[in-house]
């Protein structure tokens, strides 16, 4: 991309590769297209993405940004990086018609397993994060003998180091990577839909916890609660899952 056409753009989009700029781009890949369009072109594109509130708004927004004053390149560069952003969009919307194929395959699937519905009731977990959890953790039901044997795995159950009167709570470093990364994404989710969820965060925070030590200490306490949905087969239950926490009590937090 060009400077002149990226500078354009990132003034009008914050996300290049969503629905809005690439419909744009896919009708202007250079500047000197992008500054001649109109706003009931850009509307037009928009509503192709999807765009269905504040069109005409937030076309009007993304011509000023487009016909707004930026450095020039010589005419046969811009005209060669437009051919290159042509290509771009539409390897990138490829991509993304083919990233929503998978995922109605994957819900498909997942929506026939047995833990499907005890997995999707806990806060955070969609279908596609709670299959990826599931998939990481295996679904053989006696793997884990105990909520601590499930966390071990995961690597959310903290390595405890004492010496004399200095005590050390650390994470550990030897895990499933790509179950951590989930589990991550899993506590970030759960703050926003569960209360139980948030006040455990914050007790840690509260603590002087950073905010990725607050989060793996929730991903710990959530991968207690998935064993014990699944070891029951017990959809996800907010007064039970946190009832007996104590908010005065970190250690018990942990």
């Amino acid at each position: 991309m060009s400077t002149n056409l990226r500078l354009r753009t990132l003034v009008a989009f914050d996300d290049l590769t969503s629905p809005d700029a690439l419909e744009v781009l896919r009708i202007a890949p250079t500047p000197a297209r992008g500054a001649t369009l109109s706003r009931s072109k850009i509307a037009a594109a928009l509503r192709r993405g999807g765009r269905q509130r504040r069109v005409d708004q937030r076309a009007a927004e993304i011509q000023a940004a487009l016909r707004s004053e930026q450095l020039q390149a010589p005419q046969v560069v811009a005209t060669a990086m437009g051919a290159s952003v042509a290509a771009s969009v539409a390897v990138i919307a490829e991509m993304v018609t083919q990233s929503a194929f998978l995922e109605r395959e994957l819900e498909a699937g997942f929506e026939q397993h047995p833990d499907a519905e005890v997995v999707r009731s806990l806060p955070g977990l969609g279908t596609v994060l709670g299959a990826r959890v599931l998939g990481e953790f295996g679904d053989e039901p006696n793997r884990y003998a105990t909520p601590k044997c499930r966390k071990n795995y995961a690597g959310t159950s903290p390595i405890t180091r004492a010496s004399g009167t200095k005590r050390a709570v650390l994470a550990r470093h030897v895990r499933n990577r790509r179950l951590a990364d989930a589990i991550d994404m899993w506590a970030f989710a759960s703050l926003q839909t569960s209360p139980g969820a948030r006040a455990h965060y914050d007790l840690h925070r509260a603590a002087d916890d950073s905010h990725h030590q607050a989060l793996r200490a929730l991903g710990n306490r959530l991968v207690g609660i998935l064993h014990g949905c699944l070891a029951h087969h017990t959809a996800y239950d907010e007064t039970i899952a946190w009832a007996h926490r104590s908010e005065n009590n970190l250690t018990q937090a942990a």
